[in-house]
């Protein structure tokens, strides 16, 4: 039922053997592997790939940045180490198919289809954002692209991602249902649940695991008796996969095999992709937890850098071309900062607008300092 994704690059998680190979015979070889894979691929599509990542990459870094300015309140977790992954998995969907995440989204909004000056709006609090600056980083939200939000509770997302494929299976319908989280979720009693639901009434759904090593500042080594959490789906007679989440390609390819069985036979799988996380838990995070040796392995193992590296190598791009991209989607990038920055903030009065979805009779709208009669 569980078996390791083709083209992974990752046998086995935790802090052993993360490291890439130095030696330049190795380097060869690998490099002849990915250009063989990626002779296979419109050229088109492999620079809007990196394209894509270097908007996710770009964006991530600006949200850094407006944190910093205390342009953005609360929490706010980025996608950085991760782009490969959010592109591949947002390549294998339909417009029409779902979406459920975890706290750490941005990327995904956008390369789900949300424009990036609504997703910079949200994190800037104002009312042109994705759910009209009341969510924040950590609860973006859109219909219109198929993305049933970012969940701030760890798991908060899984028994409603397979509620909302029970629903397309009662309709009948042909949507799927891609539900994203971290691997630390895995551990709670709610992925479980879902899990066994979902094998048992053969619902659309595919579960997707982002393994970066660490949940928070704990190891998966440290917390999952089984650290290849893709091998979880058997407990649950599920199929599951593990893909190198530093391969755009290749998690296209998993994520799409998946999603398209899932779509046909109504039954669940479980992806497991594994990548680095290039900076902290969130962006307040200084991550004195990591050693040095995994944070260079991190930096080692940048997804973006990679990718343009290989196209280069490939003749899909020269450094030009890349340059070109590069200035195009930092301007795209400002241009979400501007709108934003030039968006209003939310009036007062409209607080309780959205508490509930319909109207509840005698629903209170007292702030904190009013009297209670």
């Amino acid at each position: 039922m569980a078996e390791t994704a083709t083209r992974s690059k990752s046998a086995t998680s935790g802090s052993k053997g993360r490291r890439s190979g130095t030696r330049s015979g190795g380097n060869r070889v690998q490099q002849r592997q990915e250009n063989t894979a990626l002779a296979s691929e419109s050229p088109e599509t492999l620079r809007d790939y990196f394209r894509q990542m270097s908007l996710v990459r770009r964006f991530e870094e600006r949200a850094a940045q407006g944190y910093t300015q205390a342009k953005i309140g609360g929490y706010c977790h980025l996608n950085l180490g991760e782009e490969a992954t959010v592109v591949g998995l947002m390549s294998a969907l339909r417009r029409s198919d779902y979406l459920f995440t975890n706290y750490r989204e941005h990327g995904y909004a956008i390369a789900k289809g949300i424009e990036p000056g609504k997703v910079m709006a949200e994190l800037y609090g104002r009312t042109t954002g994705t759910s009209k600056g009341l969510g924040g980083s950590m609860h973006m939200f859109d219909t219109e692209v198929g993305l049933l939000g970012g969940y701030g509770i760890v798991g908060g997302q899984i028994p409603l991602a397979t509620g909302a494929a029970l629903a397309i299976d009662y309709r009948g319908g042909d949507e799927v249902v891609l539900c994203q989280m971290g691997d630390g979720t895995t551990n709670i009693g709610a992925f479980h649940e879902s899990m066994n639901i979902a094998a048992l009434w053969n619902l659309p759904v595919v579960f997707v695991v982002v393994n970066n090593y660490l949940g928070m500042g704990t190891t998966v080594d440290m917390s999952s008796a089984e650290s290849e959490l893709y091998k979880r789906a058997v407990a649950y007679r599920m199929h599951g996969e593990r893909v190198d989440g530093n391969d755009v390609v290749a998690v296209r390819e998993a994520a799409g095999r998946l999603v398209e069985h899932a779509r046909q036979t109504g039954q669940p799988a479980m992806l497991e992709a594994v990548s680095h996380r290039m900076k902290g838990h969130s962006v307040v995070d200084p991550a004195k937890y990591r050693s040095s040796e995994d944070t260079e392995a991190a930096r080692e193992a940048d997804p973006v850098a990679a990718f343009r590296s290989q196209l280069i190598s490939a003749d899909v791009l020269d450094e030009d071309g890349a340059a070109e991209i590069e200035r195009t989607v930092q301007a795209d990038v400002d241009a979400a900062v501007a709108f934003a920055d030039d968006s209003p903030h939310p009036d007062p009065a409209t607080l309780f607008d959205y508490t509930y979805a319909t109207p509840v009779a005698n629903d209170s709208r007292r702030l904190p300092a009013d009297p209670v009669f």
